[in-house]
């Protein structure tokens, strides 16, 4: 067996418009992802996230079953328009009673909440003044903060601000394949990022002033380059893959564009420069609230391009394994994501989100039978104790997802869940990967 460092934290994730539900119970405004499943087309079998998985009336049966599974940690997220319906002035107290609710019943389970205040679960309200284009968004995704962590930060202990920018802000209002469904210009693009990272700058702030004793994390997803080979030549141009100069043809898929203005306090300016030439860089000032310190980083991984030493990008071999989502199963990946990211910002990683979509059902004996997932997970965990063992703080894994769930512009189509959700009656099913990480979990250590 590989063992884990004492201390290191086993946890699954899930999203809040991915799993709760109750689109309209208890004074819950409209988000923009309510608004987008009601556009033709938008999402795959004409899905919507109305009742999802149901889980804001069912939280305690998931709880029960997050504690059978031996979860240390959930880190879940707060839905702004549940909270604020119209994302400024009303608070909605329905809402906060049922994240009250939430809380202390992990708590209660001896299962520690990781707390994110942004999933992409935009109020529409927001969203109708200009969204992340708006020049006020920070500061009313401050005031936001301000309620959540001031009702909530006296039992969290640990907070991230934002989820995946770089996937909410290019699939969002780049490509326009995901809520709020926009074509921007590169120009806009790149103002939708500053305002991004100002609101999570804010956040932070109002974090460590209501909950000082708390830890501040922010969870990028991850556009890293798996090396070919372990070469110090490969290494290399692998990591200047990741985070070197930037790439006019990847226009806003570029990694260093998510860290660095946030970890290390510097804009990337060739970038902007050659994606929008004309766009005003952040001031001083404006630099001086988005880079705030940081207690540990969250990364999101998934899969990864291949380089060879020359930085080249290998295509896939035929027949390489695939996930679902037709993404290739690249466990080295991980490690090197690690690897980079630590090395540029210092900062201990977390993984907050790694997982497949996989083809599950229940079978006639009335289980889920994953394998896939189970070797899946053992091959991403084994480069995780790698890159332990190279000396690189770790400290936990957060599988995605805690149950099946509805995968936005994907609708129910995929399932990454260590808990097969049945979608026409809700009911639960823990699939049989699930019960070995949960033995996993018990023992510290992967086979």
């Amino acid at each position: 067996m590989k063992k884990f460092p004492e201390g290191f934290l086993w946890g699954a994730a899930t999203s809040s418009y991915q799993i709760e539900g109750g689109h309209d119970a208890d004074g819950k405004g409209v988000g923009i992802w309510d608004e987008f499943c009601q556009k033709p087309g938008a999402i795959y079998g004409g899905h919507i996230g109305d009742v999802g998985c149901d889980h804001y009336h069912r939280a305690s049966e998931d709880i029960e079953l997050m504690a059978e599974l031996n979860l240390q940690a959930y880190r879940f997220s707060i839905s702004w328009p549940r909270v604020m319906p119209h994302g400024t002035g009303e608070i909605n107290e329905k809402g906060l009673e049922f994240y009250d609710r939430l809380i202390d019943s992990l708590l209660a389970a001896n299962i520690r909440p990781l707390v994110t205040l942004y999933h992409w679960d935009l109020p529409q309200a927001v969203q109708d003044r200009g969204g992340w284009l708006n020049p006020e968004i920070p500061v009313w995704f401050e005031e936001y903060a301000k309620v959540v962590v001031g009702r909530l930060g006296d039992r969290v202990k640990d907070w991230i601000t934002l989820n995946e920018p770089g996937i909410y802000v290019n699939l969002g209002h780049f490509e326009g394949t995901h809520a709020p469904a926009l074509k921007l210009s590169p120009a806009e693009i790149l103002t939708c990022y500053k305002h991004t990272f100002l609101a999570h700058g804010r956040a932070c702030q109002v974090i460590r002033e209501l909950a000082p004793n708390a830890t501040l994390s922010y969870a990028p997803h991850c556009v890293t380059g798996e090396p070919v080979d372990d070469e110090a030549q490969t290494v290399e141009a692998a990591r200047e893959y990741t985070f070197g100069e930037s790439h006019p043809d990847r226009n806003f898929w570029q990694q260093r564009l998510y860290i660095d203005p946030i970890c290390k306090g510097v804009w990337p300016e060739k970038l902007c420069h050659d994606l929008a030439p004309e766009w005003e860089l952040p001031t001083s000032d404006e630099m001086a609230v988005i880079h705030q310190p940081l207690d540990h980083l969250c990364l999101n991984f998934y899969s990864a391009p291949l380089v060879d030493p020359a930085g080249a990008v290998i295509p896939d071999a035929p027949g390489i394994a695939r996930t679902l989502f037709d993404w290739p199963v690249r466990e080295r990946g991980l490690h090197y994501a690690v690897k980079f990211h630590h090395e540029r910002t210092g900062l201990p990683i977390l993984i907050s989100e790694n997982g497949l979509s996989n083809m599950d059902w229940v079978a006639q004996d009335g289980k889920v039978h994953d394998p896939q997932r189970l070797d899946f997970l053992e091959r991403y965990l084994g480069q995780l104790h790698r890159s332990i063992s190279e000396g690189i703080p770790v400290l936990g894994y957060m599988h995605w997802s805690l149950m099946d769930n509805f995968e936005w512009a994907d609708g129910f189509k995929q399932r990454f869940g260590l808990i097969h959700v049945d979608f026409q009656t809700g009911k639960r099913t823990i699939k049989e990967s699930a019960r070995h990480y949960s033995e996993w979990i018990r023992a510290n250590a992967i086979p």
